[in-house]
């Protein structure tokens, strides 16, 4: 099951990373104003979910990738804060999600653990024993 998720966590990050890149109408109203240069930053972090999503497959570099998504995460939590309290419609919709805003947030310590599972090492095969 691990294994298929890491697959799902991938794609999802791979798929979201894209979006930026085609969409970035979605993205511009979740950032902040005190954040400069916003379609750089839409940019820039849907390249990073494209290539975390891709290193997230690479055995070699998984752990490095889970912990950089993890880091990614935080990083973009203040724009969900930023939708949250000012009820910003994003993804193409015509007014914000109200309560649904809030209960975003959460979401991202959700995604966090996600992550946070693929930095941990596999566990040892325990020997089997004769009674």
């Amino acid at each position: 099951m691990k294994r298929a998720l890491l697959f799902v966590m991938a794609a999802f990050y791979m798929g979201g990373g894209s979006l930026h890149l085609i969409r970035p109408d979605f993205y511009l109203p979740m950032m902040p104003s005190y954040l400069p240069a916003h379609e750089l930053l839409v940019f820039v972090s849907g390249l990073a979910e494209i290539a975390l999503g891709v290193s997230l497959l690479i055995p070699k570099l998984r752990k490095v990738a889970a912990w950089a998504v993890i880091a990614l995460l935080i990083a973009v939590f203040p724009a969900n804060v930023n939708v949250a309290m000012h009820n910003t419609a994003i993804f193409g919709a015509t007014e914000g999600a109200g309560w649904f805003n809030w209960v975003r947030l959460p979401i991202q310590a959700l995604l966090i653990a996600w992550a946070w599972w693929y930095t941990r090492p596999a566990p040892s095969p325990q020997p089997l024993t004769s009674s």
